[in-house]
């Protein structure tokens, strides 16, 4: 592959809701520049996208992928990224790296949550977008209708640059509202000038007038050229809707088919002419060694700096870092700084991935996306050289709060699953590993249901190890209520030297929940020697990390060792641990023992109309609501205090309610002990499960 300069490189991610022809308009994106000469198709498994096994098992996109084409001697990196909510990481990984976006829309199913989640997408990042919709070429498709929805939404920010042309209710050409002019498709996606129909002229010369303001906007001189009611040439167009495109205040929409690769000639070459090449763009990071702000702003005269923005740990074509140069030029056979783990390694090769294709190339200038392989650098990592350490700041990633148990399957496949585990994740930050010792489980944490199932797939088909994912104990606590006195009287005969030890000891509420337990001892006149008070502590410190009324860890203890008695010579230390270890057991039950259970403070954000379902929903959750608030875009967030146990499947449930748009976190509250009703399940639980394996 040819070396490309910042001016003549477009990095462009392609979002939407899921299902709606990212994939597909990728691939007719790739046919129409001749990267291939028929396009693959999605139910095939045979995409350059979707060449994951899981991907074509599930006939969607999973991970996000990097098609390079070339159109007008200008590189377009395409970043196809997956629609599903699952995997919001994956384009939150590709919009870090990405200079633009196209929003897909299906002319069939219209504005869904996904679209505007990818709007929401490219605010955050600050990144000039344009809609596309596709699949013109369905009886269904209606234009217009996504028009009028995307302007309810986001207002004159929204420009029509086409409308359609039809006949015999066919989808055969559009009409371009900036050059006035219509179009009509040649068998091979191209297109021929062609008179404009009559029937466009109402919502033509709408849309015209709506670009003509915009237009005027760009600045004094062509506000006073509006007003004057003169014509702007077609220069001063296309100067000034760059500037609205490259700025955002201006969002044109453009349409097609995919399948049909009608339209997508066009939308390349207005890829090209309206968004911005890296140069155009700002990146700032941060020189180590001086402390001083580094502007690489993709200028390649400046020393070399990248950042890796996804990782590729695929078994079968291998690791590979993906990054994107953000100045100077990054050569194969040279050798590299990672700034975060103070460690140099060389490279010996450098690549441009298409796919899983693999391109060697001998450099790669500032603003250019390659890849980098069996490096031991991560996701989020800098690298610069050693002269100039310049450290960018990390993308920032949905928190995963879906999570589950998993189990080894197979015994003695448990270091093969930990190796496996660690490749997911380094590929899919917002995947997390728990180890809950506490509570004696291993947690898997995702965004949803969906993805956690991928995960678990994965391990079968690409690593061969296998977990099961199970209902994770929730990390209930137990403690006291009341004060009792027990005594406990350890005394055993084997032959020889015996066994003997007696514990007076007290138990009672501490009251201070932060510790698991408080030992003391007020034995008067040596009823007990000194040295056997540690063991005794010993003792009713294995005690409280599995309490006898549900297994669950204890808190809030004070142990008071009153009194005891000892033998000279049968005594020993083991004696009264095991003393004490009674003791508590016996002492423990009697005192009121109560499970607390953990409670989180959750916030929903949702828009205003279904807030009276997802209240209702929590009410039936046992939550509390604590406050609401109306937020400036039309939705409104609910803190509400829940118990941690009702949030299990949550996730789907608030998805189910709001269609998908309802979003959610939480964090750890407080303990507080559980309704009755829910202790006695929780322990009726436990005694089932006490003789299976954890």
């Amino acid at each position: 592959m040819d070396i490309f300069k910042y001016e003549r490189i477009r990095n462009v991610a392609l979002l939407g809701h899921g299902s709606c022809g990212k994939t597909t308009l990728a691939e007719a994106m790739a046919f129409v520049t001749g990267v291939i000469s028929r396009p693959g198709k999605i139910e095939d498994g045979s995409t350059i996208s979707d060449y994951d096994k899981e991907e074509q098992k599930r006939t969607f996109s999973i991970h996000t992928s990097v098609i390079p084409i070339v159109s007008d001697e200008t590189k377009i990196n395409i970043l196809d990224t997956p629609g599903y909510f699952d995997f919001v990481g994956e384009a939150e990984e590709a919009v870090s790296a990405a200079d633009a976006a196209i929003i897909v829309i299906s002319a069939k199913a219209g504005v869904q949550v996904g679209t505007e989640k990818a709007w929401n997408l490219c605010e955050k990042y600050k990144l000039p977008r344009m809609f596309f919709v596709t699949d013109m070429d369905d009886d269904n498709a209606s234009y217009r209708k996504v028009v009028e929805a995307l302007q309810e939404l986001y207002g004159t920010r929204v420009a029509p640059f086409q409308l359609p042309i039809r006949e015999n209710e066919k989808f055969v050409g559009f009409v371009n509202v900036v050059k006035m002019a219509g179009r009509r498709f040649n068998d091979d996606g191209t297109y021929i000038d062609s008179d404009i129909p009559d029937y466009s002229m109402e919502y033509l010369q709408t849309y015209r007038d709506a670009l003509l303001e915009a237009v005027a906007e760009t600045s004094d001189d062509m506000m006073d050229k509006f007003f004057n009611g003169e014509e702007f040439t077609q220069a001063e167009m296309s100067t000034a809707l760059r500037k609205s495109v490259g700025d955002s205040s201006l969002v044109p929409v453009l349409m097609g088919s995919g399948t049909e690769a009608k339209g997508v000639r066009n939308l390349i070459d207005q890829i090209v002419n309206y968004f911005p090449s890296p140069n155009k763009t700002f990146i700032t990071g941060i020189n180590q060694k001086t402390g001083e702000s580094f502007h690489a702003d993709y200028d390649e005269n400046k020393e070399m700096t990248a950042k890796v923005f996804k990782t590729i740990a695929d078994p079968f074509i291998g690791k590979f870092s993906l990054i994107k140069i953000c100045s100077g030029v990054l050569k194969a056979d040279s050798t590299i700084y990672n700034v975060a783990k103070d460690t140099e390694e060389k490279i010996s090769r450098l690549y441009v991935l298409r796919g899983k294709e693999q391109i060697e190339v001998k450099e790669l200038h500032a603003g250019d996306i390659g890849a980098i392989g069996k490096l031991d650098i991560a996701t989020g990592d800098s690298i610069a050289t050693k002269a100039v350490p310049v450290v960018y700041d990390k993308p920032t990633f949905t928190v995963p709060y879906t999570y589950m148990r998993y189990v080894t399957k197979n015994k003695g496949d448990d270091d093969k699953i930990a190796s496996a585990l660690a490749k997911i994740v380094d590929e899919d930050p917002t995947i997390k590993l728990v180890n809950d010792s506490a509570n004696r489980q291993s947690l898997i944490y995702g965004i949803g249901d969906q993805q956690l199932d991928v995960v678990v797939s994965k391990l079968a088909n690409r690593y061969k190890v296998e977990i099961e994912l199970l209902k994770p104990r929730i990390p209930y606590k137990e403690t006291i209520k009341k004060k009792v006195s027990v005594q406990n009287k350890y005394k055993k005969q084997t032959g020889g030297h015996g066994q003997y030890g007696d514990v007076h000891i007290t138990f009672e509420p501490s009251n201070d929940l932060e510790k698991q337990y408080i030992f003391e001892e007020t034995v008067f006149g040596g009823a007990i020697p000194k040295n056997f008070f540690p063991a005794i502590e010993k003792g009713i410190a294995e005690c409280v990390a599995k309490g006898p009324l549900a297994g669950y860890p204890v808190v809030g203890l004070k142990a008071t060792l009153t009194d005891g008695s000892y033998h000279p010579v049968d005594s020993s230390e083991m004696a009264f641990k095991t003393a004490a270890i009674q003791a508590f057991k016996d002492g423990f039950m009697q005192a009121m023992p109560i499970l607390l259970e953990p409670i989180v403070t959750l916030r929903v954000v949702v828009p205003d109309e279904f807030t009276g379902d997802v209240m209702g929903d929590l009410n039936k959750r046992r939550g509390r609501v604590s406050g609401m608030n109306t937020l400036y875009d039309g939705r409104t967030e609910i803190l509400d205090d829940i118990p941690q146990a009702s949030l299990l499947g949550y996730s789907t449930d608030l998805r189910s309610m709001t269609g998908g748009i309802g979003e959610y976190s939480y964090e750890f509250s407080h303990y507080e002990a559980a309704p009755a009703d829910v202790q006695a399940k929780v322990v009726e639980e436990n005694a089932a499960n006490s003789g299976k394996e954890d």
